[in-house]
């Protein structure tokens, strides 16, 4: 199938464009930026120049900031095309809210991805966990902000997120894995003095079994980036780490090693694949919400300025 590909950021170029390469499902036939191109692929800076001359193209992957993305997913189901949105699938509630009824009204596919479910470790975590007893449930989710966006100021304005970019990694993780629903109780966010978004957060959350679920986002991590949760349940520990990349119970590891986004980004194409298949869609909106409630509830701390 024949897909556009929106933004061609840091995340289009590390992940979006090597898998879509990879794919059998797919043919990366055009691409919109302001500056960033694909070799090979026909470039546009419009993206409405795209879905007039490109009628043939079915689907498009949105890559853009937060922000800017409801307008563009918008006109792509206007114009009867697929849409496939990069985390966080929107800037607010409503707004996603309102793209799912879009497509439902048009007969469209939309897939708000989680890139952190699909790491490697992630389903066999879930079922670890469906039938333990949950005592306590810690994330830890530190990591460089100027490594992972350098120089991204969007990052820090209002709607970009801030920690929570990386934070709602997390949370898409926590959602997938526990057998119970939990929603927030607190939050502290700490705001740089010059900045519109956190970067760091401090949450807990309430389990329906009394578990104590707390995680733990800071975006000025240097050296080792850390990105992991551990669970202690009556009937053991488990641990993930590396993003969901490996896992161990009472300290052993469970499989093989495996590194980074390895198969990440493909398999939530191939889910693409999928849906568009069968006319399907898929916008799980909990990790947003968990972040949205953070941002209502959240005491507000206010730390030294940030500059990139």
């Amino acid at each position: 199938m024949d897909i556009a590909l929106v933004g061609i950021g840091k995340i289009a170029v590390d992940q979006h464009v090597p898998s879509l390469k990879g794919s059998s499902d797919w043919d990366l036939a055009a691409t919109v930026s302001r500056s960033g191109t694909v070799e090979g692929v026909e470039a546009f800076t419009s993206f409405d120049e795209m879905l007039e001359a490109r009628p043939e193209i079915r689907v498009v992957s949105l890559c853009l900031p937060p922000v800017p993305r409801f307008d563009y997913a918008a006109k792509a189901l206007a114009a009867g095309r697929h849409v496939m949105l990069e985390k966080p699938p929107g800037a607010t509630l409503a707004e996603c809210i309102a793209l799912e009824e879009m497509a439902r009204d048009k007969g469209l596919s939309i897939y708000a991805t989680w890139h952190s479910r699909e790491a490697d470790k992630v389903a066999p975590a879930k079922a670890w966990l469906a039938d333990k007893t949950l005592k306590s449930l810690h994330v830890t989710w530190r990591e460089d902000v100027r490594r992972w966006h350098p120089g991204q100021d969007w990052i820090f304005e209002a709607g970009g997120l801030g920690v929570f970019d990386p934070g709602i990694n997390a949370l898409s993780i926590v959602t997938e894995i526990l057998p119970d629903p939990i929603h927030l109780q607190s939050a502290t966010l700490s705001f740089p003095e010059n900045r519109q978004a956190p970067i760091a957060a401090d949450l807990a959350f309430f389990h329906p079994g009394g578990a104590r679920v707390t995680c733990d986002f800071d975006f000025r991590q240097e050296g080792e980036q850390t990105w992991s949760m551990e669970a202690r349940c009556e009937e053991g520990t488990l641990l993930l780490t590396n993003g969901g990349g490996n896992m161990y119970i009472d300290g052993e590891e469970q499989g093989e090693h495996h590194s980074g986004l390895d198969g990440e980004y493909p398999r939530l194409y191939a889910k693409m694949a999928e849906l568009v298949r069968s006319g399907g869609i898929d916008m799980d909106l909990r990790p947003l919400r968990h972040a949205a409630d953070a941002f209502l509830l959240g005491r507000r701390s206010v730390v030294e300025p940030f500059e990139f």
